[in-house]
C-alpha cells in the first residue's frame, strides 16, 4: 500500500496520523470539570435586603426582598431548600417588570427559628405565609402573587384556598402536580437515603448538588445550597456562618483601597435588616484548612407524616382558587387527570420547560422570569421595564 493510500485510510478510520500530544480528551475535559467554580455567593449579589420577620406568635421568619415598587411576589421554596433558592429569579424578573420580590425561609428550613420546627403540616405553614405577609407589610397590603416550588407550592395553594392574604391577586406553582407528587411518595424515602449524610465543606455542598443534577445551574447552587445546609458540631446554618465571615472582611475594605481581586469586594450587613451592597460579586473564599462538616439544614426523612397532607387534593384545591393562575411543569407527563381537563377548559396559564430538573426556578431562572413577566402583563398586574419586550 502506498503512502497516499495508507494517509487516505487513517483519514477515512479517523486515526490521527501521529500520537496527540499532550492530554487525553477525557482528561482534558476532566480538568475543565475541575475548574468549575463551587465558592459560595453571598445572598446580596442577587437580593437588595434581608429582615428576620416576628410574628405575632413570636415565631421568626428569615426573609429575602428586592425591588421597591409594583406588586409582591412572594415566593415560597420546596422541600429542604430555603428563600435563596429564588435569588436569580428575583434578581431577573425584578428587572423585566415593576415589582418587589419577598422569599421566605419556611418553618424549619433555613434561618427561620419558631416555636416548632418540626410542624410542617400544610395548615401550619399556610397559617406561617399569611403572618409573614401580616407582618412585613400589615393592614395595608400591596398586590401579591404567590409562586411556589414544590411542597412551596402546595403551601401557596393552600394559603389561596383559606383566603389567607386579601389582597391576593394571582397564584403560580412550579413543579407539583398532585398526581405524579403522591406516586413518587413511595420511592422518596429511598432516594433522601441516597443523598450525602455530611460534606466537608461549602464548596463540597455545591459541586454535589451540580454534579447529581438536584441543581443545573452553578450559578443558582453557589447561592441556593447555602440554606440548605449547617455545622455539624454547632448546628449553625451556613448562611450564618458565611454572615459572620462576611462581617469580619468588612472592616479591612473601604472605598479608598485597590484591591488585588477587584471583583470581590464586601457589603456590609447587620442581623436583622441588610442591604445589598456596592458589589454584586462577592464571594467568601473557603479555606483549604477548613475541616468544619455540613449536613443537611432538615432531616426530610423525618418529615414524611406530612407529605399526604401536602399534596392530597392539591389539583382541586388549586383549579378552586379564584384568581389567575399559572402552573410551570419540567414535563407535560407530570399533569394528573383533574389538571388536564382543568388545563383543556382553560382554567390556568400553562408553560413547560422541558429541559429543566426539579427546581425549575433555578435550572433557566431566565425563562421562569419571563413567563411570570408575560403572565402578569397579560394578568395587568404589572407595567414592564425598559428590560423587557412582551
Amino acid at each position: 500500500m502506498s503512502a497516499f493510500e495508507k494517509d487516505l485510510l487513517k483519514k477515512r478510520i479517523g486515526l490521527p496520523s501521529k500520537p496527540p500530544v499532550g492530554p487525553s480528551a477525557n482528561q482534558s475535559r476532566r480538568a475543565q470539570i475541575k475548574k468549575r467554580d463551587y465558592t459560595p455567593v453571598y445572598w446580596d449579589k442577587y437580593f437588595q435586603s434581608k429582615h428576620d420577620v416576628k410574628t405575632d406568635k413570636n415565631d421568626i421568619f428569615r426573609v429575602y426582598e428586592c425591588g421597591t415598587a409594583g406588586p409582591v411576589l412572594v415566593f415560597l421554596h420546596g422541600g429542604g431548600f430555603s428563600g435563596l433558592s429564588w435569588a436569580l429569579l428575583s434578581s431577573i424578573v425584578s428587572d423585566l417588570v415593576t415589582c418587589r420580590c419577598a422569599a421566605i425561609d419556611l418553618r424549619g428550613h433555613g434561618d427561620s427559628s419558631t416555636s416548632n420546627d418540626s410542624d410542617l403540616s400544610a395548615d401550619t405553614m399556610a397559617n406561617d405565609v399569611g403572618d409573614v405577609v401580616k407582618s412585613l407589610y400589615g393592614d395595608d397590603l400591596p398586590p401579591i402573587i404567590l409562586i411556589g416550588h414544590s411542597m412551596g407550592g402546595s403551601i401557596a395553594v393552600n394559603v389561596a384556598a383559606k383566603h389567607l392574604i386579601p389582597s391576593l391577586i394571582g397564584l403560580c406553582v412550579i413543579d407539583v402536580v398532585e398526581g405524579s407528587a403522591m406516586d413518587a411518595l413511595a420511592g422518596m424515602q429511598s432516594f433522601l437515603r441516597g443523598r450525602p449524610k455530611m460534606f466537608k465543606s461549602l464548596d463540597n455542598v455545591i459541586e454535589w448538588a451540580v454534579r447529581s443534577g438536584q441543581i443545573r445551574n452553578v450559578d443558582s447552587a453557589r447561592v441556593s445550597m447555602v440554606g440548605q445546609v449547617k455545622r455539624v458540631d454547632n448546628d449553625e446554618t451556613a448562611s450564618a456562618e458565611l454572615e459572620h465571615e462576611h462581617d469580619l472582611q468588612t472592616p479591612a475594605l473601604n472605598t479608598d483601597t485597590i484591591q488585588e481581586e477587584p471583583d470581590n469586594t464586601d457589603t456590609p450587613s447587620s442581623q436583622s435588616t441588610s442591604t445589598k451592597g456596592n458589589n454584586p460579586d462577592f464571594k467568601i473564599p473557603t479555606s483549604p484548612s477548613c475541616k468544619s462538616q455540613y449536613t443537611w439544614r432538615i432531616d426530610l426523612t423525618n418529615t414524611d407524616i406530612y407529605w399526604k397532607d401536602w399534596f392530597q387534593g392539591l389539583s382541586k384545591k388549586f383549579l378552586s382558587c379564584e384568581v389567575p393562575k399559572m402552573l410551570i411543569l419540567a414535563g407535560v407527563d407530570r399533569l394528573d387527570k383533574d389538571l388536564t381537563i382543568g388545563q383543556m377548559q382553560g382554567k390556568f396559564q400553562m408553560q413547560v420547560l422541558p429541559q429543566c430538573g426539579h427546581a425549575v426556578h433555578e435550572d433557566n431562572p431566565d425563562k421562569v422570569a419571563e413567563v411570570l413577566a408575560t403572565f402578569m402583563i397579560r394578568q395587568k398586574v404589572a407595567e414592564p421595564t425598559a428590560n423587557f419586550q412582551p
